[in-house]
């Protein structure tokens, strides 16, 4: 109530008083992610349905009134990640009754109502194909007081058209392509995101000039096999053209994918690497296995010889490119035989890095019912012993990084102990991590540096040559300090930076 004193009609004082309506504030929100690159895509869009709902984001370690859960189902452990945090927010839950919880992504298109049945307090479980559906599912559950559980089996629009909310003003993911055309016998993932749908080239270009426009310099195109892009259109060639297009975008500094399928890789996509300049010389191929046995069993169609030709074919054509891949040890039948037949593979290809997971069963998946389950104590010191080799290689490879002239995208996040350390750190264009020492430049500046230590996860330059100051850098100088920026609604994904390599594989 506001109370003032006004003059009347005969000039002497009145004293009025009104009421005037607070401003209600705004729910705020905090989106949780488990997975892939493509569930930091789609947290990226749940957070600008959100925010374009009327939703705030919360500082990291606040309360919100609504807490989304992106789910994983690549892996046995999602469960139990899953139900283990939704427990920590019952009792949180309890004593604040209008807070809501959802649960979205892979894990709740496989496990639907049941999620609902271990956790009676969720509000809303949501699937991979509707996820624009949210804003509308919980303020469904407000009202009816009661879980709604939604979950589709087919896309209903294309991710891309969602509002996105983008974090980094320097980097963003861009999606080419969603769902899966293989039926890997360990991978659920093609059964929750369904068949590929592929975006039109004229969207996903526009997509990155008006990314570019905002301060982008680096986009990562992603798919769930990003390089059979084009398959539902016809073109077997799209990709590498797509690759081709990127290269006249001015002000588009770096131009990186994943994951790519040895099956599809073809020479095009090759040449269009290497000839196209900023496209950049880092390669993240999924092996899986070095055993044809054990590719046969896991329905991937190529052998050991293949994917070692097209290392070599990327070498020849690219000599300093750092290729990474992803891993996994124990798959049902595996023998010594086959296991050794990945190491010598790991020795030839010599990864600059690899992802390395043990073989978890998936409820619903083929491998589930095979024979021949490995002993968890087999598969651990066999993943030990492939463990030690690839930290072995990449050390090696790393090494004879020591004394190069490289440029680094300044990066945001990546160095846990820059402050420690006084150093920033930065990615090279093939990819690997260095920390450098301190000097006056922001996230999206490029840095040249002299290499002068090697590790196994990273290399460390002391010797900081130049600083180039750049748009992606004046863009992330712009958004400090600022409000959240409002979603944007050409489907650019944007929760953090888009880290070069996944936490886990992107099921290529």
């Amino acid at each position: 109530m506001i109370r003032f004193i006004s003059t009347g009609n005969l000039g002497l004082p009145v004293e009025m008083t009104t009421e005037i309506a607070e401003q209600p504030t705004a729910r705020t929100y905090e989106v949780r992610t488990y997975g892939c690159q493509m569930n930091v895509h789609d947290s990226e869009r749940l957070s600008g349905l959100l925010e374009d709902a009327g939703y705030a984001r919360v500082d990291t370690g606040e309360r919100a009134d609504v807490v989304v859960f992106n789910t994983c189902a690549v892996r046995e452990n999602a469960d139990n990640k899953l139900y283990g945090n939704l427990g920590h927010l019952a009792s949180v839950k309890a004593a604040n009754p209008g807070m809501q919880i959802a649960v979205g992504g892979c894990l709740a298109q496989k496990d639907r109502s049941t999620i609902t049945e271990k956790a009676p307090y969720v509000d809303v479980v949501f699937g991979t194909h509707n996820i624009g559906s949210l804003p509308v599912l919980l303020e469904r559950a407000r009202i009816a007081r009661e879980a709604q559980v939604e979950i589709v089996e087919s896309l209903e629009v294309f991710p891309s058209t969602l509002p996105t909310r983008r974090e980094s003003p320097y980097a963003a993911w861009v999606s080419v392509s969603v769902g899966c055309n293989n039926t890997c016998t360990f991978c659920i993932v093609p059964a929750l995101r369904g068949k590929e749908k592929d975006r039109r080239p004229g969207e996903i270009l526009a997509e990155i000039e008006a990314l570019v426009a905002d301060g982008v310099s680096e986009i990562t195109l992603l798919g769930q096999n990003v390089n059979a892009y084009g398959v539902e259109f016809g073109d077997r060639e799209a990709f590498s053209k797509l690759l081709r297009a990127c290269g006249p975008i001015e002000g588009l500094e770096r131009v990186r994918f994943t994951s790519p399928h040895p099956a599809e890789f073809t020479d095009d996509v090759i040449d269009a690497m290497a000839e196209t300049p900023n496209v950049m010389p880092s390669l993240h191929m999924p092996l899986q296995s070095g055993s044809d046995a054990i590719l046969k069993a896991m329905r991937r169609s190529y052998r050991q010889s293949k994917y070692l030709g097209i290392i070599e074919r990327v070498r020849a054509a690219m000599p300093d490119a750092a290729i990474t891949t992803d891993i996994i040890v124990g798959f049902p039948g595996e023998t010594e035989e086959d296991f050794q037949a990945t190491l010598d593979v790991v020795r030839a290809a010599r990864f600059s890095s690899a992802f390395t997971f043990q073989y978890s069963k998936r409820p619903g998946t083929p491998a589930a019912e095979l024979p021949d389950q490995i002993e968890p104590a087999v598969v651990s010191a066999r993943y030990m012993r492939l463990v030690d080799l690839v930290n072995e290689i990449a050390h090696e490879e790393n090494q004879k990084q020591v004394g190069r002239i490289v440029d680094l995208m300044v990066s945001e996040g990546e160095g846990r102990k820059d402050g420690e350390t006084r150093r920033m750190s930065g990615r090279a264009a093939d990819s690997r991590l260095v920390h450098f020492t301190a000097v006056d430049a922001r996230p999206g500046d490029v840095v040249s540096v002299e290499i002068t230590y090697a590790a196994p996860h990273h290399l460390v330059a002391d010797r900081v040559l130049d600083v180039r100051r750049t748009r992606a850098g004046d863009a992330w100088e712009a958004r400090q300090g600022l409000a959240a920026p409002k979603g944007v609604g050409l489907g650019m994904p944007q929760v953090g930076v888009p880290a070069p390599l996944p936490d886990a594989p992107v099921c290529g």
